[in-house]
């Protein structure tokens, strides 16, 4: 990816080296800070969050390129915490659970058809 970054902070795009726009956000003292989205090259949203002194920051939310939800959780000085959501291509939850300082923790619910609960995994 190129950028169009200059030398000062604020409002900037990357794109990919065809020109087709590949993320959007804002520069403060060098480091990505605030609302930034990234971008697949047909133009849908690939995953869109905050930044706070260059780590990622608070909601994060991924999703496929046919834009369906891939992914959802929360980071704290750029480490996963607290409930992360992952799904299938179709958008069907697969599977739930908590991170503590970026590492699973406690009970991890997989899901089959219809929501239906189909095991679960305990994490340390």
């Amino acid at each position: 990816m190129k950028t169009n970054r200059s030398a000062e902070d604020g409002p900037q795009k990357e794109f990919f080296r065809d020109g087709t726009l590949s993320a959007a956000g804002t520069y403060r003292n060098g480091e990505k800070t605030g609302a930034w989205k990234y971008y697949f090259r047909n133009g849908k949203l690939k995953a869109a969050g905050k930044y706070a002194n260059g780590e990622l920051t608070g909601a994060w939310k991924w999703y496929r390129e046919i834009g369906k939800p891939l992914q959802a959780g929360k980071f704290e000085k750029g480490k996963q915490v607290g409930l992360w959501k992952r799904y299938l291509k179709n958008g069907q939850l697969y599977d739930a659970g908590h991170y503590t300082n970026g590492k699973r923790t406690g009970i991890w619910k997989v899901y089959g058809p219809g929501g239906v609960l189909v095991r679960t995994k305990k994490f340390g």
